[in-house]
């Protein structure tokens, strides 16, 4: 007797050149099967393929959920020709897809295993359909990738000039050269910023919520337009912990019986932009917030570790963007005691009782 078919899913493990997908099933006995391979070329002709491919192995009436991995910018115009022409599409985070792909039983890692771990990951797992991000957030993501790239660039210029500086024969045409270039860099910079603020200005309402991120004690306007650009509005995270996840800052601890006891570390498997941007923001909010540095101070004194405590006021600073931008507040360092001060108002304090004296 044939079994019936609940759900559909293919795996796409992306990389630069190629889309090595796997077809997979649940039928209502819950048995999962992977039942085709193929591998397509990265490009317009290969989506129009694999679209076919699709079409030939479906069931009618069920949808086909296509999942694959983050990887760079590879799986952006995949999922853009998937979602345009009104198929489901998940993106799942490197860290996600190697959690799971470990509560499989693959002893070998090749394409074409964690394109089946994918398809199996789409039809196990509650994930949360992909959408484009919205035009004025994908404009500023770019220009705001743009300008750290050119940050990057006019450091290295930089060292290179003080090294020259530093040397024994240091060459004044070569330093007089890189001094040009570090003036046309940073006029560069000067521009993209320019064009942001362009580009927030036409949007009210992103325009006013800015002011909110903005609050936060180290948080200027260009670490609000990165944070908000990179999780496209915060449109599809749904709590303070998927976010940390997303940025890569997750914690992870490898604790097993007396031999195994590695120290906690973040996994750093996320956007490395977020990353970076709250490093200074962070140590800015140390020095003139004094909620941040009492967190800062208090894990200092736990573990002695600086910069883990750093780390841990990033964090926190990156949650704090989260919740003003969607709750429109402004920071309030008194926040945590006001809402104690509010809670406690009216109660009688217990006085103890003396004990009585022996006679």
């Amino acid at each position: 007797m044939k079994t019936k078919t609940i759900v559909q899913s293919i795996g796409i493990d992306v990389s630069q050149k190629e889309l090595v997908c796997s077809f997979a099933r649940k039928n209502e006995l819950g048995e999962i099967e992977i039942i085709a391979h193929k591998t397509f070329i990265n490009s317009e002709k290969g989506f129009k393929e694999l679209v076919k491919w699709k079409k030939k192995l479906k069931e009618e009436k069920i949808i086909v959920r296509f999942v694959m991995e983050v990887t760079g910018v590879y799986h952006e115009k995949t999922a853009l020709f998937l979602h345009t022409n009104g198929y489901d599409v998940a993106l799942v985070l490197p860290n996600k897809a190697m959690h799971f792909q470990k509560t499989l039983d693959i002893k070998t890692i090749t394409d074409k295993t964690s394109a089946n771990a994918l398809a199996q990951m789409g039809i196990e797992k509650q994930l949360a359909k992909w959408e484009p991000p919205l035009p004025v957030y994908n404009l500023l993501k770019q220009l705001s990738r743009e300008r750290n790239q050119l940050v990057e660039e006019r450091t290295v210029i930089k060292n290179q000039i003080h090294a020259e500086n530093a040397g024994a024969w240091p060459n004044k045409g070569s330093i007089t050269r890189m001094n040009k270039r570090v003036v046309f860099v940073n006029n560069q910079i000067k521009e993209i910023e320019k064009e942001m603020q362009q580009v927030v200005n036409t949007t009210d309402e992103l325009k006013r919520k800015l002011k909110f991120a903005c609050s936060i004690p180290g948080v200027a306007f260009i670490t609000a337009i990165t944070v908000i650009a990179e999780t496209n509005g915060f449109h599809l995270i749904k709590n303070k912990r998927q976010l940390v996840s997303y940025a890569g800052m997750d914690v992870i601890l490898k604790d097993s019986g007396t031999s195994v006891r590695s120290k906690p570390r973040i996994s750093k498997r996320g956007n490395k932009y977020l990353r970076k941007s709250v490093h200074l923001p962070a140590l800015s909010a140390i020095r003139h917030d004094r909620k941040m540095k009492n967190v800062f101070v208090r894990l200092v004194g736990k573990h002695g570790i600086k910069m883990k405590a750093a780390v841990a006021v990033q964090r926190k600073v990156l949650e704090m963007i989260y919740t003003l931008w969607n709750k429109e507040e402004m920071y309030d360092s008194e926040f945590e005691q006001k809402q104690y001060d509010r809670k406690n108002v009216g109660q009688a304090i217990e006085v103890p009782a003396l004990p009585k004296l022996v006679q």
